[in-house]
């Protein structure tokens, strides 16, 4: 099975009436307010301007300042930047997207630089002098033709951001891991087969990407990158994993898809993970005790695997919003999935399933985890209880502390019709961010969430009795994400437009004839779920003022026409309209993807 894509060379475009610039005509891009600007800011760009050299006056730039000079003509209205005072060293030098396959040793005169960008030229090697300057914190070398790194890299002993990526490079060189002051490595899109040994002397590294390359085995010792935040490994050839990955601690994002891995490690220690993706091996099983290691889980992608078997108790990871098992072996699913409280997404296409019939597997996740909840039987009821927490007759709410440690107020599935005053009291001491009261019997908001309107980000109302949204949650000027499906609602207040900062609403399952007026006004939101309802048009008009939506999900509504321009909002990566009684377009081009979707539209715009 070919699981690789090849890293493919960058060749520049280069559009028939372009021509490589003259020295000459190089050298003009540098003006003379330009060079005023410099002295006052410190700060030189020069990107996108197709220069094929280094314009010469770059380096005599701070030549007119005489420092030993003190103009003591208080009469003379000379301008405030223009005193020699007040001149400031290059600290900030941007050449990225140019033609640039050289860059003099001249630089090396620019002893004050803590920022260097070369991205995006056709650079082959890199100036010695480049690494006598101490002071780089940031230094941007991504799409060249580097095919080596210099041996002495390690003198950039400040140096906090590297990028490398889409390059030419087959190995590092050893000083590499000399650079202790590293947080984030950009080596992606080489033709690496190693990571250097030692690696793990990098303790501050919080971004470590290496994807597409031609990685086999990691170094022991990554494991000692205890601020590894993310990890992006996806598409090398790796087959296995360090078993004690688990001493990454603090790592929040794995990216291994399309490697060879055979076997998932053990996770214990990695209690901060958020998403895992592994989509594209050869994992044949989860082992039992996967979901005790990753209980803060919210995405796990194991997609196009050989995995036969889903444990049941995968089902105690309640983050859980987006869990994707297509094109894998399975025969059955645990009917405890059904009861995850935030599941989103659940992919279940590709498999041999016996139990769950196709049309309701494309009807979408809601039918099928509503099938799973159906399918519970009685010697399930241990497993449930296990699984859900199920309260007690007496309900104990968490106190401040409890609170702050999480910066989490979880009141989910306890059967609550309403919440008492104290415990918001207590959780706006703990300034909680995120409120989670889904899968409870509560009829309207409760008013104790306007205490927490400065620090909320995240607020989950759904499978409640609600039949409204008060005005009060336009306060919640901070929220990022609002769940409010599985209720009754049939409209929202327009003052909810107010909540400038939200980046993804989840109205599903709820009773909207139209979408509401006030999302309109939500000019930040980029996913919009609301799926299952009984939206009856799309007004394409009010829609294209969403400019950042890249997710929009209109399944299984009342929708009977699909208005072409629709075909205009290319931002959009993920368009969902199974479901829905439009004859136009077909079910063969929903099958086909977003893109196709989004192609067929535009081609039926009247011209």
């Amino acid at each position: 099975m070919e699981k690789h894509t090849q890293v493919k060379s960058r060749t520049k475009m280069i559009s028939p009436v372009f021509h490589t610039q003259t020295k000459n005509e190089d050298e003009k891009h540098l003006s003379k307010e330009m060079i005023k600007t410099v002295r006052r800011t410190g700060i030189l760009k020069l990107c996108g301007k197709h220069l094929a050299t280094v314009p010469e006056k770059l380096f005599t730039i701070y030549d007119q300042v005489d420092e030993n000079v003190v103009n003591l003509d208080f009469n003379r209205q000379d301008k405030e930047e223009e005193l020699w005072w007040n001149v400031k060293p290059l600290i900030h030098l941007d050449l990225s997207s140019n033609v640039l396959t050289a860059i003099p040793s001249k630089i090396g005169i620019f002893q004050d630089l803590t920022v260097v960008n070369l991205q995006d030229n056709s650079l082959t090697i890199l100036p010695a002098e480049l690494m006598t300057l101490t002071k780089l914190t940031k230094l941007l070398l991504s799409h060249n033709k580097i095919n080596t790194l210099p041996n002495d890299i390690d003198k950039l002993i400040e140096l906090r951001v590297l990028n490398i990526s889409h390059n030419m490079l087959q190995q590092l060189p050893g000083s590499l891991v000399d650079l202790v002051m590293l947080e984030k490595l950009d080596l992606s899109n080489n033709l690496i087969e190693s990571l250097p040994s030692g690696i793990g002397y990098l303790v501050r590294i919080t971004d470590l990407i290496a994807s597409n390359n031609k990685i086999k085995t990691l170094p022991p010792d990554i494991v000692n990158l205890r601020s590894l935040m993310k990890l992006d490994l996806n598409n090398n050839n790796i087959k296995e994993l360090p078993e004690s990955l688990g001493e990454l601690r603090k790592l929040q994002l794995l990216y291994a898809q399309h490697n060879d891995i055979g076997k998932i490690p053990d996770f214990t220690g990695c209690e901060c993970l958020l998403e895992v993706y592994f989509g594209n091996n050869f994992i044949k099983e989860i082992p039992v005790d996967f979901h005790e290691n990753l209980l803060q889980l919210k995405i796990l992608d194991l997609r196009d695997n050989q995995i036969e078997v889903i444990p049941p108790e995968i089902a105690k990871m309640v983050h859980l919003t987006q869990l994707d098992f297509t094109n894998n072996e399975l025969a059955e699913v645990p009917a405890a999935l059904g009861l995850l409280p935030h599941l989103q997404s659940l992919k279940l296409e590709g498999n041999k399933l016996k139990q769950i019939r196709g049309d309701i597997i494309h009807t979408g996740t809601q039918r099928i985890l509503q099938h799973l909840r159906e399918r519970l039987k009685e010697e399930d009821v241990s497993l449930v209880i296990d699984i859900t927490g199920a309260p007690s007759d007496v309900c104990v709410f968490p106190d401040r502390y409890k609170m702050k440690n999480g910066n989490i107020l979880n009141l989910t599935m306890r059967n609550l019709s309403e919440v008492p005053e104290n415990v918001f009291n207590e959780a706006c001491e703990a300034r909680v961010a995120v409120v989670d009261l889904c899968k409870n019997k509560l009829s309207t908001v409760p008013e104790g969430l306007q205490k927490l309107s400065d620090y909320l980000t995240e607020l989950n109302l759904s499978f409640n009795h609600l039949k409204a949204v008060p005005d009060f949650m336009a306060k919640f000027t901070k929220l990022k994400f609002l769940d409010l499906s599985n209720n009754s609602l049939s409209d929202l207040p327009d003052s909810l437009s107010d909540m400038v900062s939200l980046r993804e609403l989840v109205l599903f399952n709820n009773r909207f004839i139209k979408i509401p007026q006030c999302i309109y006004g939500m000019a930040g939101i980029e996913i919009l779920m609301l799926n299952d309802n009984k939206l009856d048009e799309i007004d394409i008009e009010q829609l294209l003022r969403l400019t950042r939506i890249t997710t929009l999900n209109l399944t299984n509504n009342n929708i009977n026409f699909v208005p072409p321009q629709l075909g205009n909002m290319t931002h959009i990566k993920s368009l969902e309209l199974k479901g829905n009684s439009f004859r136009q377009p077909r079910y063969a081009i929903l099958e086909q993807g977003t893109e196709s979707i989004l192609s067929y539209l535009r081609d039926k715009i009247p011209r």
